[in-house]
């Protein structure tokens, strides 16, 4: 088995230096070094990340870089892009960034590029292709439903990556909405209550679903798409009105669903980095076909950037390595992300997933158990709902919160709307300054002093639109990339979470009863008890 990262002199450097920053405040950094506040910045694209209220100095950049180095972590971004089977525990290549390689009016050659990934890019263009030439046809009318109707609601049906990505992106680019459907909602949970919100009463003849899954097994999506039929079919045919998008067209067949409405992903392509495909379909009905494309061009500029410039300048990889520093060497175990502006209210979701589901691992690559602390908890919520609710914490609490502010950075219309605008910005700028800070008045009772020196990054996106929002989705994405390099897993499996799902399926199926741990057969006892109460008293 190959050494663990923490065996090597390059950890051990790092946390040597970690104890002598501990004791160090960040008011005394600043003080040290003025220059600073410009000199810890990167640029990727049009996002700015100014990452000077972070517990580092030059040593500490130069020390993780070594890190970097000594885990490979250039040999590992490599492989990733070419198209290599990084996804060791599967034997398959993660060519997500295949997805966005070739613009839809591309006459790229693609005959220089490894044969995975050039293969993979020509493929994904392909079915991009059939994606705009639908979408187009029912932005125009020429797909309707069963009664004729024009298409005016879409309601997109997944869960995780194929729920998290397109409703982060359809309420990020609500300004961006031009398509004849207008309205969409999200339904992802099992819990039919999750259909409280759906805006297609009394539209249902004007309303097309999209069901997305990836294996066309998902329970939670397969018994919102049986709901869907059930409603349909009491009028009409339901193949009008449902579009399928999987990796197993044969399974989505067999509900029905036309050739034509089948749309293929495939199995290189992880839920959480999907957006980027056909599980964007939904995306691109409401937003439009070039604005889509323009999310991709984002997309695709900070992949290019990633795999080019040099580590101590690459926005990903200096954002990657800060994250290990907190988690491994600092010791925090959360991070926040809040991000300014309630457009981006779903964001701290879909970076959940992301982060979480990809690194949220226990052993290396080749099932050595890592004796180090992985993926942090990612949580978070909108500014400024969430200065009134969880900031206390963040401020004096006993446990330090590593935060992500993201600023979009728009410039309104109206006057009143610049108010506004220039208030979040202040509000972002003074949260910031008093956590790294604090109050630094010594008279203050102890209850009311804030001590601040507690860490935190501004990510400013200059006007919120679909080129932006696929430069901060790549920008994150990358950074889990370098994460998991660092710390030799697999981020690109999730054998945690489909193991649940088979154990609920048992347990639903009762192929279990006789094998159920002691803990659920008395819940499941306790279930049928209630149940059989409110059946009385009914």
């Amino acid at each position: 088995m190959a050494e663990l990262i923490s065996a090597t002199p390059e950890w051990a450097a790092l946390e040597a230096h970690a104890a002598k920053i501990k004791q160090t405040h960040l008011r005394d950094l600043f003080k040290d070094d003025p220059a600073r506040a410009g000199r810890y910045q990167t640029t990727v694209g049009d996002l700015v990340i100014d990452y000077s209220r972070q517990q580092v100095t030059d040593e500490t950049i130069e020390l993780l870089l070594e890190l970097a180095e000594k885990a490979g972590l250039q040999e590992r971004i490599q492989a990733t892009l070419n198209g290599e089977p990084v996804n060791t525990t599967e034997n398959r290549a993660a060519l997500h960034t295949a997805l966005r390689l070739l613009p839809l009016d591309t006459s790229q050659d693609t005959s220089a590029l490894p044969d995975p990934l050039a293969e993979a890019a020509q493929t994904a263009l392909k079915e991009r292709k059939r994606m705009a030439e639908f979408v187009q046809a029912v932005d125009k009318g020429v797909i309707r439903g069963s009664t004729d109707e024009e298409f005016k609601t879409l309601v997109n049906i997944g869960i995780g990556g194929s729920h998290l990505g397109p409703q982060m992106a359809y309420h990020a680019l609500a300004h961006h909405h031009h398509t004849s459907l207008f309205r969409a909602t999200f339904c992802a949970n099992l819990d039919f209550e999750d259909w409280a919100d759906a805006r297609f009463a009394g539209h249902l003849e004007s309303t097309l679903f999209v069901v997305t899954s990836k294996s066309f097994t998902t329970p939670e999506t397969l018994a919102n798409l049986a709901h869907v039929k059930e409603m349909i079919n009491e009028d009409w045919e339901n193949h009008y009105h449902i579009v399928a998008v999987t990796a197993a067209p044969e399974e989505a067949a067999k509900h029905g669903i036309p050739p034509e409405h089948i749309f293929n992903m495939w199995d290189w392509v992880g839920g959480r980095y999907s957006l980027a495909s056909v599980a964007g379909l939904s995306l691109m009905l409401t937003i439009g076909v070039d604005a889509y494309e323009d999310m991709l061009a984002g997309m695709r500029s900070v992949d290019v950037h990633f795999q080019n410039v040099s580590p101590e300048r690459n926005a990903a990889i200096i954002g990657g390595l800060l994250a290990v520093w907190n988690r491994n060497f600092m010791g925090y175990p959360t991070r926040a992300v809040l991000p300014y502006s309630h457009l981006l209210r779903y964001l701290p979701d879909y970076l959940q997933q992301l982060e979480m589901e990809s690194n949220g691992k226990s052993v290396t690559l080749d099932g050595t158990p890592v004796d180090y602390e992985t993926a942090p908890i990612v949580w978070g919520g909108t500014g400024t709902n969430s200065q009134h609710s969880f900031h206390q914490l963040l401020h004096q609490g006993t446990q330090i919160v590593p935060v992500d502010f993201i600023c979009a950075n728009d410039m309104p219309v109206f006057d009143d709307e610049l108010a506004q605008q220039d208030a979040l910005i202040a509000n972002i700028l003074a949260q910031a300054a008093a956590l790294a800070f604090g109050s630094n008045d010594d008279s203050l009772a102890l209850h009311r002093a804030l001590h601040g020196n507690r860490p935190s990054s501004i990510i400013s996106v200059y006007d919120l639109n679909p080129n932006t929002l696929g430069q901060l989705i790549a920008l994150y994405e990358h950074q889990v990339l370098v994460q998991g390099a660092i710390w030799g897993i697999n981020s690109f499996d999730q054998f945690g979470v489909e193991h649940g799902k088979h154990l609920a399926d048992q347990i639903l199926n009762r192929t279990l009863d006789t094998q159920l741990d002691p803990a659920t057969k008395n819940s499941l006892e306790v279930i049928k008890r209630q149940r059989n109460r409110k059946r009385l008293f009914n």
